[in-house]
């Protein structure tokens, strides 16, 4: 039995772009230096995450519903290149005042936390 190789001619639909990520990552360019390093990381079924490191330091993300949207998106971006989380990147990474507490959502504001459970409390 023989395989075909050959090109059929149809091609394979790429993904497009999210335009609302786009809009996003677009502004956080402009608002944080004028350039930035893109992080692309599957979270599980709520999709991929777009982290930012804008050329001032400062921390932003977009999440998207896939792999394929995600590079489509940071690709439609002039000024914005793709990098894992090497050295450099962590190192310049500049968290805004607050950034922690955003990040840690109700709990950040909590004065008083229940007694541990595995018995070190």
């Amino acid at each position: 039995m023989s395989v075909d190789t050959k090109d059929s001619g149809a091609s394979t639909p790429s993904a497009a772009a999210a335009p609302h990520a786009v809009a996003a990552v677009k502004k956080f360019v402009a608002e944080h230096g004028g350039s930035a390093t893109a992080v692309i990381q599957p979270v599980g079924y709520a999709g991929v995450r777009i982290t930012l490191v804008g050329a001032d330091g400062v921390l932003g993300d977009q999440v998207v519903a896939d792999l394929a949207t995600a590079n489509a998106t940071v690709a439609a971006v002039d000024n914005v290149s793709t990098s894992g989380w090497v050295r450099e990147l962590v190192s310049a990474a500049t968290p805004q005042q607050g950034h922690w507490r955003k990040m840690a959502g109700w709990v950040a504001h909590q004065t008083r936390f229940p007694k541990a459970r595995n018995g070190l409390g």
